[in-house]
């Protein structure tokens, strides 16, 4: 993954001794919010990897409906696999599987910044902003995107 990650992602080892935690550095995609951002994230794999899925996380600020306050990303290929009774908005077969990858995740990430999912949100206040005032989530885009320029 580390040789050949898709366009505008970089992947490494956080620690050479723990092969379960890496770091990802994603670069906004073009035409979007995002764009010209640099974002620190982490994947933390579970022991049960690759029955369970990893946890990703951005460790720079991101303003997005689809990404918890405490950087925690939520998109349905990062679900635990099989049907969730109490969700009935996603199916199993967008829920994380064994035969997926971290390229199908990055892939699924770089989408979800492209297209966020306000139906199911994590940050509710982000999702609120996007639906209502598409003017002052583009300007908590812009503020995010500098500050992600100047941290790097």
């Amino acid at each position: 993954m580390s040789r050949n990650p898709p366009e505008g992602v970089s992947v490494g080892l956080g620690d050479d001794e723990n092969i379960f935690n890496w770091e990802i550095l994603l670069v906004g995609p073009p035409d979007t919010l995002y764009e010209g951002g640099f974002f620190k994230a982490g994947l933390e794999f579970p022991s049960d990897f690759p029955n369970m899925p990893p946890k990703m996380t951005f460790k720079s600020e991101m303003w997005h409906p689809n990404v918890y306050p405490n950087g925690v990303v939520c998109i349905s290929i990062l679900h635990p696999p099989g049907e969730d009774h109490l969700n009935q908005q996603e199916t199993a077969d967008e829920r994380w599987r064994p035969i997926l990858g971290v390229e199908s995740i990055l892939v699924s990430v770089i989408s979800m910044l492209s297209d966020p999912n306000d139906d199911s949100p994590a940050n509710i206040d982000a999702a609120v902003e996007w639906r209502s005032d598409k003017e002052g989530f583009k300007k908590h885009c812009r503020r995010i995107v500098r500050k992600s320029q100047e941290d790097i």
